[in-house]
C-alpha cells in the first residue's frame, strides 16, 4: 500500500480485517428481513443450506461434516440443531454404524424452509448490485484467504 493512501485513509479503513469485519456484519443486515420472513436466523440459514446441497439432493450429513462445512465447533452447532430439531427442520438420530456419531437430516418442513432459503442469495446479488464478475472475483479472494489462513492454524506466519 503506498504512503499516500495510508495518510489519507482513516488507520481502520486500511485494514483488511476491518473491512471484512464491517462487510460481514453489512450483509448479515441485508439477510435480516428476508430470513425474517422465513423464520429463519443466519446461523439457521447457513445450516439448512448446507443440508440442501447445491441442487437441493439433501444428504444427511453427520455433526462433524456439518461443522467442518460451515467452520463452527461442535458447541457451537449442537444447541443450534437441537433447536431446529425442536422446530421440526430437522432430525438427529445416532448412525447405526458408529453410535458416536449424530447425524442430521432435513424433514419436510426443513427441506420446504430450506428451498424458501436457496432464493434469498440471489435477492442479495440483486440488492449489493454486484455484477457477476465482481461478485465471482469477490469470492474467489475471500475463498484464497480464507484457505491461507486456515492454513496458518492459529500462528502467525513469521514464528
Amino acid at each position: 500500500m503506498s504512503e499516500t493512501t495510508q495518510r489519507i485513509l482513516p488507520p481502520t479503513e486500511a485494514l483488511i480485517c476491518f473491512n471484512l469485519y464491517a462487510a460481514s456484519h453489512g450483509f448479515i443486515r441485508l439477510y435480516a428481513p428476508y430470513l425474517e420472513r422465513i423464520g429463519l436466523t443466519y446461523p439457521q440459514f447457513l445450516v439448512l443450506l448446507t443440508l440442501r446441497g447445491p441442487e437441493g439432493e439433501g444428504q444427511p450429513q453427520g455433526v462433524g461434516e456439518l461443522g467442518a462445512l460451515l467452520g463452527m465447533e461442535s458447541n457451537t452447532l449442537s444447541p443450534l440443531l437441537k433447536r431446529m430439531q425442536g422446530a421440526g427442520l430437522l432430525t438427529r438420530t445416532r448412525s447405526e454404524e458408529d453410535e458416536r456419531r449424530v447425524v442430521i437430516a432435513l424433514t419436510e418442513a426443513g427441506r420446504a424452509r430450506a428451498e424458501a432459503a436457496a432464493e434469498v442469495p440471489g435477492c442479495i446479488a440483486k440488492d449489493t448490485g454486484l455484477s457477476e464478475e465482481d461478485y465471482h472475483t469477490t469470492l474467489e479472494v475471500l475463498r484464497k484467504l480464507r484457505g491461507q489462513i486456515a492454513g496458518l492454524d492459529g500462528k502467525p506466519a513469521t514464528e
